[in-house]
């Protein structure tokens, strides 16, 4: 896979690069255009004292860089689209609760997977 363009948002200029997060939206020679979430680690702190948290809530994973310097963005990036773009596809695809990660789809893999282990390893 390759990079075709990304896009950053009209008020990156503006973006605190050290401490803060973006949405980028990520073509791809595929055609596909994956939107990620790239965020700093400073800026996973000063949320957890904003809302005065211990702990970043659950939610989908975040692209994770020392920067929001373009050149470091596409950097990460560019290992995200390595393996036909797997880690690209999974981050974007974690943000749905439909399709591969639907709850009732998950309960059976995680069925079969207890299923397996008991056949290998008999009932804990």
């Amino acid at each position: 896979m390759k990079i075709i363009n990304i896009d950053y948002p009209s008020y990156y200029d503006s973006l605190d690069k050290d401490n803060g997060n973006m949405d980028v939206f990520v073509k791809l020679d595929d055609g596909m255009t994956y939107t990620m979430v790239v965020t700093t680690p400073s800026n996973y702190y000063w949320y957890m004292d904003k809302e005065d948290l211990d702990y970043i809530p659950a939610s989908p994973p975040d692209i994770i860089v020392r920067s929001l310097e373009k050149e470091v963005v596409e950097k990460a990036l560019q290992t995200y689209i390595q393996d036909n773009a797997y880690w690209l596809k999974l981050y974007f695809l974690a943000g749905e609760s439909t399709g591969v990660f639907d709850e009732k789809h998950m309960d059976r893999m995680i069925q079969e997977i207890r299923k397996s282990k008991e056949e290998i390893f008999g009932s804990e």
